[in-house]
C-alpha cells in the first residue's frame, strides 16, 4: 500500500467555483419583479407584460404577488389559506393542505404565493423598502376594507397607509404627516403635521371627530369648519379630500388640485 496522503487544510472561500461568479438569482428576481411592476403601473394586461419581458403571464403574477402590487379575490384566499396551514405545518404540507381545502393542484396554489427566494415585502414593510405600486396598492387596500367595515381599526390603518403622502390645505398650502413609535414599538395615535419650517401634532381623537361629522361619504363640504371647531381641522379637511371621503367646492379644486390629477 502506497503511503497515505498528508490531509491539506482547505483554504478560506475554496471549493467547487462557480461556472458563472457574476450570476446573482436574487438581483436577478428583484430586476424583473421591477421591471414588472413598472409596467403593471403603466395599466398592462398580464399577457402584455409577459410579452415584453419575455416571461409566461403565470410567472409575471407570481412578480407581482412577490411585490405586493397584484390582487385578486383567489389570490388573497390562496394567501390566507395558506397563512394558516403555515402556523403549524412546513411549506410542503401547507401547500398540499391548500390545495385540498381549495379543490386546487398544488401548482396553482404555489403560482399565488410569492417566490421564497429573492425580494419579498409584506404588508408590514417599510415604506423605503417598496415599490411606488407597492405603496399605491396599500393604500387602496387599505381603503377598501375600511369601505367594507368601517371600524376605527380600520380608518386607523387607513391614516397609517398614508403617511407620508402629501397633502394640501384648504389654502393650497402643501404639508404631509408622519406618525412615530414608542418605545413598545408601536405606533403612537398622534399625527405629527410636518409644515416646512416646523411640525405641529395632531391628537387621533381630533381626526376621528371630524370623520364622525361627516353626513355623507363623497359629499361638498365647503370649508374646513364645516368639519367642526377642531384644531387642526384645516390639515385634516386637506386628508379626508385626498382619501375619498369627501368632495370640494371647485374654487377649492383650483388650490388644492384633482386627486387624479395629483402624483400619488
Amino acid at each position: 500500500m502506497g503511503k497515505k496522503r498528508a490531509y491539506k487544510s482547505r483554504k478560506p472561500g475554496g471549493g467547487r467555483k462557480k461556472l458563472k461568479p457574476e450570476y446573482d438569482a436574487g438581483k436577478n428576481l428583484k430586476e424583473q419583479m421591477e421591471s414588472a411592476v413598472a409596467l403593471h403601473d403603466s395599466k398592462m394586461s398580464l399577457q402584455a407584460i409577459g410579452e415584453e419581458l419575455g416571461l409566461n403571464p403565470i410567472k409575471v403574477r407570481k412578480l407581482l404577488i412577490t411585490a405586493d402590487v397584484y390582487e385578486s379575490e383567489v389570490a388573497e384566499k390562496v394567501q390566507a389559506t395558506f397563512q394558516e396551514y403555515s402556523e403549524t405545518q412546513d411549506y410542503k404540507t401547507s401547500i398540499l393542505s391548500t390545495a385540498n381545502t381549495l379543490k386546487l393542484s398544488k401548482a396553482s396554489v404555489t403560482s399565488y404565493l410569492p417566490y421564497r427566494k429573492g425580494v419579498y415585502f409584506p404588508s408590514t414593510a417599510e415604506k423605503v423598502k417598496i415599490s411606488v405600486g407597492a405603496e399605491r396598492q396599500r393604500r387602496y387596500r387599505a381603503m377598501k376594507r375600511w369601505r367594507k367595515d368601517p371600524t376605527e381599526e380600520n380608518f386607523w390603518g387607513v391614516v397609517l397607509a398614508y403617511a407620508g403622502v402629501k397633502f394640501k390645505t384648504y389654502s393650497g398650502l402643501p404639508f404631509s404627516y408622519e406618525i412615530k413609535k414608542g418605545r413598545n414599538g408601536e405606533y403612537t395615535k398622534e399625527l405629527w403635521i410636518d409644515r416646512r419650517k416646523k411640525s405641529m401634532s395632531l391628537a387621533w381623537s381630533s381626526v376621528l371627530l371630524a370623520l364622525n361629522n361627516i353626513k355623507k361619504v363623497g359629499e361638498v363640504v365647503n370649508r374646513p369648519k364645516a368639519l367642526g371647531d377642531i384644531r387642526g381641522v384645516t390639515y385634516i379637511y386637506g386628508m379626508f379630500y385626498r382619501f375619498g371621503l369627501i368632495d370640494v367646492p371647485d374654487e377649492v379644486k383650483e388650490k388644492v388640485g384633482h386627486p387624479k390629477n395629483r402624483k400619488k
